[in-house]
């Protein structure tokens, strides 16, 4: 991963910065099918990356020392991914029951939705390119939608429908600055060449690289 961090921007900072043990590059070391990095600078800021299947994370910002650990905070803070309903859309010459998409209009797959009715128990299924559309023959008109996208987590109030929806739903993402990670003060320790970052999600080790 020394890739992904190519130049190290050496400004005036406090020489606790610079003397920091923390100061250098590192590689995770969880596997093995993921991959990531993390860069401490001597300058008071710090790089993130790591990537799993879909999920693609990054983050960049300020760590600060706190006793035997240091501290990253993402700066600026991002603003996270939202949905938001929006007018609906024909797809090969229909509208489909629940069309999840970008801004563009490209459909996203894979978004978890439970769809409810006046009667009856609820629908849940998860979206495809072209949306989901109620099966020939149900004639049930759906009342509301729930939707949460699972790679990134992205959810929305429930989505109550009324007479003018027609029992239709199309909803948004707003990308915004979907996976960059917002830590506040998540908190690392070193262990000879091992770093741990503690963060809401669990625990992440880090390999410390040899220097050249």
């Amino acid at each position: 991963m020394r890739t992904l961090f190519i130049a190290l921007t050496l400004t005036a900072v406090p020489a606790a910065a610079q003397n920091s043990p923390f100061v250098g590059e590192y590689s995770l070391a969880e596997g093995p099918d993921v991959g990531g990095g993390l860069l401490i600078r001597n300058d008071g800021r710090f790089q993130y990356m790591f990537a799993a299947g879909a999920l693609d994370e990054r983050a960049e910002g300020r760590w600060q020392a706190r006793g035997e650990m240091i501290c990253l905070t993402t700066d600026p803070r991002p603003v996270p991914p939202a949905m938001k309903k929006g007018p609906l859309l024909e797809i090969d010459g229909a509208v489909p029951t629940l069309l999840v998409t970008w801004p563009n209009g490209r459909g996203v797959a894979g978004v978890d939705f439970v769809i409810g009715f006046d009667s009856s128990e609820p629908v849940e299924g998860y979206t495809q390119d072209d949306g989901w559309t109620t099966p020939d023959g149900d004639k049930r008109i759906p009342r509301w939608v729930e939707l949460r996208e699972p790679i990134y987590g992205i959810t929305a109030p429930r989505y109550e429908l009324s007479d003018a929806d027609g029992g239709k739903l199309r909803v948004i993402i707003e990308p915004n600055d979907i996976g960059v990670v917002d830590f506040a003060d998540a908190c690392a320790e070193r262990t000879d060449h091992v770093l741990t970052l503690h963060r809401a999600e669990g625990s992440m080790r880090f390999v410390r690289l040899a220097e050249e």
